[in-house]
């Protein structure tokens, strides 16, 4: 595996990249998407494609990802370190969110959530529609311009930290099923995975049975703050 000098490209250069880094499953519809390191990162170059050449992102730019817990989540974290924006909450230039239409950014981008990404069957007024911008975008990253360590990646409650940080995580080997939770929580977990050849299993929904039986079916451990 290539040394890594910063987040860039970080999704491809998990140890094995044909197995899965990142699987999803929806409790309310069943849905369930797997994404081996290859198509985490096809799709973030997709992501960091339009973000360079759509929204103008760069180094610093700050980025809220207001998604709840789904693949996406995990894509737009590994994108906006890509081009090197901070991952933030509060005065944020970009935004994107779920069918909710939640932000007030000044760009604003939104996803139907619905599977495989697909776009809304009405366009969100006021919003890039994710599933009809990003998927057309080239699946090689074209940017330029690349962060380096001391740059910022994450600007969150409870976790301010650099590339260099987030690559200081101690690398994750496990495979996790991972219920709902915040941002901050997935950066470490996604970094942690990338690094150790882990993999995350993303659940929205569900009471803790449910989780077990996805336990069970992944051959994975159910991760909480003392795994």
């Amino acid at each position: 595996m290539r040394p890594t000098t910063s987040l860039v490209d970080l999704a491809a250069r998990v140890a094995s990249p044909a197995s899965p880094l990142v699987t999803y499953y929806d409790a309310d519809t069943g849905e369930r998407v797997e994404l081996s390191g290859v198509t985490t990162a096809n799709w973030v170059a997709k992501t960091g494609n339009f973000l360079i050449g759509e929204l103008d992102a760069e180094i610093g730019t700050r980025l809220r990802i207001g998604l709840p817990t789904h693949w996406l989540r995990a894509v737009w974290l590994l994108s906006a370190w890509q081009v090197g924006a901070v991952v933030t909450d509060d005065d944020a230039q970009i935004a994107v969110t779920g069918p909710d239409l939640a932000a007030d950014e000044p760009e604003r981008v939104a996803s139907a959530l619905l599977p495989f990404g697909v776009r809304f069957p009405t366009p969100p007024e006021g919003f890039w529609d994710l599933g009809a911008e990003v998927p057309g975008h080239p699946d090689v990253y074209l940017g330029v311009d690349a962060p380096v360590l001391q740059d910022d990646a994450v600007d969150l409650p409870g976790l301010s930290a650099t590339h260099a940080d987030l690559l200081s995580l101690t690398p994750d080997s496990r495979r996790l099923v991972v219920g709902e939770g915040d941002v901050a929580r997935d950066a470490r977990l996604l970094v942690a995975a990338c690094l150790g050849g882990g993999s995350l299993v993303l659940v929205r929904g569900g009471e803790q049975a449910h989780l077990e039986r996805i336990a069970v079916q992944e051959q994975a451990i159910i991760w909480s703050p003392s795994v």
